[in-house]
This record gives structure tokens, sequence and C-alpha cells, in this order.
């Protein structure tokens, strides 16, 4: 195995969307390694439609265990990532705000085909994170599979279980194969997985409580979730804990890449239900026999230990910038031809909280996805902000929303925008903390 550095061509723009995604190297005094993740992209089946033969896919997948990875606040892994697929690529993680290096768009280069790439990941949060490569999806040649990654607590958090529901769209052409995001889906059905399965089932017993990390890893669409007949308490939003509170009417609102931790107290059997905004349709069910002994019954459950972000946000003295999402002449660029060389988004100095005005000029509901860093969704009178963090945000037609975050990262780091149709190009822009 191998570490590559970037040079000053199309290798080191694919360098830098990966690095700045994943912020891979880290200021200061370097802590031991604590352990190895094994990655790897390869190619896979999926089975969408009952007796039809399975749809080819890619994945990314750990390499050594089945399912989902699990990691826990403050471990610094040795990443080893294999790269089994026909083009460049490397894992990029979504909810890892890790430090950055002082110019964190130029580390290690994407694994060339049939390679393998050796770097470092630190993990400063507890959350639920996802990875992908939807960064380089205008060279893939199928869609690809994500991946979601826990990063436990270091302490016990009060449920019987803790439960990844990964759901992921697909469009599915008549004669079977998959239509890759970005292209034009004519004639494609949509599909939906959870966990990669297309009928998903859950076993309980009455009176468990369930951690449920819901992750929307669909390329484009905003997806509502629900699981029916019971009272689903939202506890984290994109990896950060927040002030519980009920989802409302029981269902989670999830952008492209957004994710969410919900409490559910089991009762009894009931199904999962999913709207795309066009219909609702049934991708799963809890399914419930016996009952839980427990001596006492579990209270109202309590917020999740922090991340150490901050209790509040100078908005007073905040830095200010306008942001049109995907517009023409902005600046915006799909990610095979980005170069560090175009103006970035906003500058910010270190320390300094930054408010952007999130304006979506499309006929559409615009996705956008800020990396580096976790941000509040403010008030419409600017007097305050939502009671959690985010890192992804759903922007409707023709409107602005205000963000506010602190600028405690330094380095280079990305900004996406997409529309929410299958066809329609990822469009990224960076923007620099000093």
């Amino acid at each position: 195995m191998t570490t590559r550095f970037s040079n000053p061509h199309r290798r080191a723009v694919l360098a830098g969307l990966a690095a700045s995604a994943a912020g891979l190297a880290a200021g200061g005094a370097t802590p031991p390694v604590t352990g190895r993740l094994a990655l790897q992209a390869r190619a896979s089946t999926l089975a969408l439609r009952p007796g039809q033969s399975a749809t080819p896919i890619w994945e990314l997948a750990a390499a050594s265990q089945l399912g989902d990875v699990r990691l826990k606040r403050g471990d610094r892994c040795e990443l080893v990532f294999r790269n089994d697929l026909p083009v460049p690529l490397a894992p990029v993680w979504y909810g890892l705000n890790s430090g950055a290096a002082s110019d964190s768009l130029r580390g290690h280069t994407p694994a060339a085909p049939n390679s393998a790439e050796t770097s470092t990941v630190s993990i400063p949060n507890a959350g639920t994170l996802v990875a992908d490569f939807r960064l380089f999806e205008d060279g893939l040649k199928l869609p690809a599979r994500s991946l979601a990654i826990v990063a436990g607590e270091t302490g016990p958090i009060a449920v019987d279980r803790d439960e990844i529901l990964l759901i992921e769209e697909w469009r599915l052409r008549p004669d079977g194969t998959a239509v890759p995001p970005g292209q034009d889906p004519k004639d494609a059905a949509s599909l939906y997985t959870v966990n990669g399965r297309s009928s998903f089932e859950l076993s309980a017993v009455a009176g468990e409580r369930l951690r449920l990390r819901f992750i929307n890893g669909s390329q484009r669409s905003v997806i509502a979730v629900k699981l029916e007949s019971h009272e689903v308490q939202v506890m984290a939003l994109d990896g950060q804990p927040a002030e519980p509170f009920p989802a409302r009417n029981g269902a989670l609102v999830l952008a492209a890449g957004g994710r969410a931790d919900a409490f559910v107290d089991v009762a009894r059997s009931a199904p999962f239900l999913l709207h795309d905004g066009k219909e609702a349709r049934r991708v799963g069910s809890l399914t419930v026999s016996g009952s839980l002994g427990r001596r006492a019954r579990l209270g109202p459950p309590q917020p999740l230990p922090s991340n150490d972000l901050p209790e509040k946000l100078d908005l007073r003295g905040s830095l200010r910038f306008d942001v049109a999402l995907g517009a023409a002449d902005a600046g915006w660029t799909r990610p095979a031809s980005f170069s560090t060389e175009s103006s970035p988004a906003f500058r910010a100095k270190a320390g300094r909280t930054v408010v952007l005005a999130l304006k979506n000029p499309a006929p559409i509901t615009t996705v956008f996805h800020l990396h580096g860093h976790p941000f509040r969704l403010l008030d419409k009178l600017d007097d305050g902000w939502k009671p959690y963090w985010l890192d992804t945000l759903a922007i409707e037609p023709g409107q602005t929303q205000r963000i506010a975050f602190a600028a405690s990262s330094p380095g280079r780091w990305l900004i996406e925008s997409v529309m929410a149709d299958w066809s329609a190009p990822r469009l990224v822009r960076w923007y620099a903390v000093d």
C-alpha cells in the first residue's frame, strides 16, 4: 500500500473533494492511532424486484465485516481504502467535522482502479454519519450504495437497542438495469430500499426502547419517514444531539444525505411509511411479539451527551454572506471540473460566527450541504435559532433560508448544491476559514 500526495492536475481536484469532506488531517499534537478501518469500493448486486434477477450496482463497504461501521468518539483510525472499481474513487464522509489542515483541499489522492490508499481519520464527535461516492458521481458507471457509519458515545445510552435504517432510492429501467444519479431516468421506476432490502422488517418486543438512526442515503430526494401508531422522539439531527422533541405527526423529514436519531418505545406492530412528495409507500414494518420484562419503566428520554458545540452564536457580530444555490453565474461547477483557482463563495476568520443567506433560485427544491461545520437554522426574524444543528438543508423553490455556524475549523471546505431531481447535476463551490 502506498500513500500518494496530490499534484496540480485533475487528480488533485479529486483529492481536494475527498479531503475537504473528510477532514483527514488534524493540527497540533498527533494523538495515537487507536484502530484500523478497512473500506472497499466494489461491484455488487441488489435484489430490487421480487422474482427478477439482481441488479448490478457498485458499493462502498467495510472490507472485513457486514453492514455498517461502528466507531467511538475519540477514535483515530488508520483508514485503508481499496478501490476495486474501474474509476478513481475515495470515500466522502458526511458528518465528520474533524479539524482540517491549513489547506484541506490538498490531501491524499483518490485511489486509482485496483489500488489501495492509506490515510488517518479522527472521530471527534459522536453521531450518525454516512459515507459514499456522490462527489464522484460524474464518473460512476452504475449507482453506488452508501455506507452507514456510527460514532458511538463514550458512555452508555438508556436504550435497549440501537438500529440503523439506511434508506436509498433507485431508478430501475424495464430491463432491470439501474440509472446512476445525474443521468436521465426516462422510463425508469422509482424504488426505495431500507438497509438494502425492498421490504424491511424490524423485530422487537413490546416495551423495548429503540434508538433508530434514520439515514436518507438517496442522492436527490427529500423524504418523510413515519412509524405508524408510535411517538417518535427526535434526539439528534445530522449527527449532532438536539433538545429532544416529538416528530410532528410522527414523521421525520430528511433531505438527501440527512440523518435523524429517534427514540421509540415499542408498543405494537406497525408499518414504516415513506413519502417522497409524490406518493406514500410502505417500505418496511415493525413486528412485535411478546413483552419486555422490565422492573421499572424507562423515564422520558434525556438529551444525548453534548459534542461540545457552542451553546450560543454571536449573531450581532457575525460575518454575513449571500449564497445563491446553483446559480450559473455564481461560480458553481460539477465536482469533476472543480478547481481551487476558482473564487471562494466566502472567507471567514477562525473564531467568527458566519451567517449565510441561502437563496434557491431554482423552480424545484434544492438541497444544500455544508462540509466542515454544523450549522443552526435561524428563525425567520433572525432573533434566534432552532434547537438543533444541521449540515444538510432542503430549500423550497424561490425561498431563502438563513443559517449560522461558528467557523472553528481552519482550512478550505466544500459546499454542495443539488436540485431534488434525479437528472440534476451535483454542483460544488468552496469556502475558506483562515
